[in-house]
């Protein structure tokens, strides 16, 4: 069945087994869906970037790119972050299921594999992932539906993860002085430097989501949460000072009047980052309370000067420990 606006499902299928990929093309273009076809990961990335496929039926072993680095990239990448992925496996290979999953997939097939199983499988992934899709227009990154269920499959795999909450310090000031599309500015440099400490942590994927305006939450694991926020509050704060007026860059604060005509001075903008962790010492096991526990930090950091970290582990009673990041 068609969307409503009567554009055809598009399928990326990508594999370096040209009989495989032509069968999958065949059965998914003879019911209803375009496809587009790339041989390895690499090519899988060029074709991404020129269309924006629906769903990714990815092969595992591949040379150059193989199936779980493209989906790790893909991931990592804000525009690509809600792309469903369904990954090809071998007969028996359990070890590659869970490396699949792991690394992103939302589901697997094993070859060989027949018609009705493949087209379930695209089928049933493409509803799940439409009804959680709620992706930013500006950033491009998953909405709050996604978010929960991010973590909530960290909680079914019974790894230690944390929740990152994370917003702009002062952000209101930036679009009292400059007007929205310079505040629009600022949200999209804060997703592209989360981008890129996403990906400087590595492996396990880490996952970025926009809860709205300049509200932005990570998912990692405990062990990332010092190197990905030192480097997204570097990068930020440089990439922010650009965006100011030269003016208001070097004297370091904007001037704005209120309504009675009064100048008051903004600080220029830093970030406030609440990190709740789930580890042996304390289980988290409900994505509202993760959630609730980071936005409540992301509130003790705003009482501290500059981009401040604040985690809670919650052990026994659990005093907060603040860590500053500069």
């Amino acid at each position: 069945m068609e969307p409503a606006d009567d554009r055809k499902d598009v399928i990326l299928v990508v594999d370096d087994d040209e009989d495989i990929a032509r069968f999958v093309e065949f059965n998914l273009r003879l019911h209803g869906f375009d496809v587009l076809l790339a041989s390895d990961g690499q090519e899988a990335l060029d074709v991404i970037e020129r269309q924006r496929p629906d769903l990714a039926v990815v092969d595992l072993m591949m040379p150059r790119v193989d199936g779980l680095e493209l989906t790790r990239r893909l991931r990592a990448d804000p525009m690509t972050a809600a792309l469903p992925v369904i990954m090809l496996t071998a007969k028996g290979m359990t070890q590659d299921k869970v490396n699949g999953l792991s690394a992103g997939a939302d589901d697997y097939l094993v070859k060989p594999f027949d018609t009705l199983e493949l087209l379930a499988r695209v089928t049933s992934t493409l509803r799940r992932n439409k009804e959680f899709r709620e992706v930013s227009p500006l950033t491009g990154l998953p909405g709050n539906s996604r978010i929960r269920r991010e973590i909530a499959d960290r909680v079914r795999s019974g790894a230690d993860y944390a929740v990152g909450y994370i917003d702009i310090d002062r952000f209101k000031s930036v679009n009292d002085r400059y007007g929205f599309s310079r505040g629009d500015d600022f949200i999209s440099a804060l997703a592209r430097s989360l981008h890129r400490a996403v990906v400087s942590v590595a492996l396990p994927p880490a996952f970025l989501g926009h809860v709205g305006g300049d509200d932005f939450v990570f998912v990692c694991t405990p062990d990332q949460v010092l190197p990905l926020t030192s480097r997204v509050s570097a990068d930020f704060e440089k990439a922010a000072d650009a965006l100011y007026d030269p003016t208001d860059r070097e004297r370091g604060y904007v001037e704005l009047k209120d309504r009675r005509g009064n100048i008051r001075r903004a600080a220029l903008v830093t970030l406030s980052i609440g990190v709740s962790i789930s580890d042996a010492d304390k289980r988290l096991t409900s994505p509202l309370e993760a959630m609730t526990i980071a936005s409540e930090m992301k509130t003790v950091a705003k009482s501290q000067p500059g981009s401040y970290v604040a985690v809670d582990r919650r052990r026994g009673v659990g005093d907060p420990n603040h860590r500053h990041v500069k």
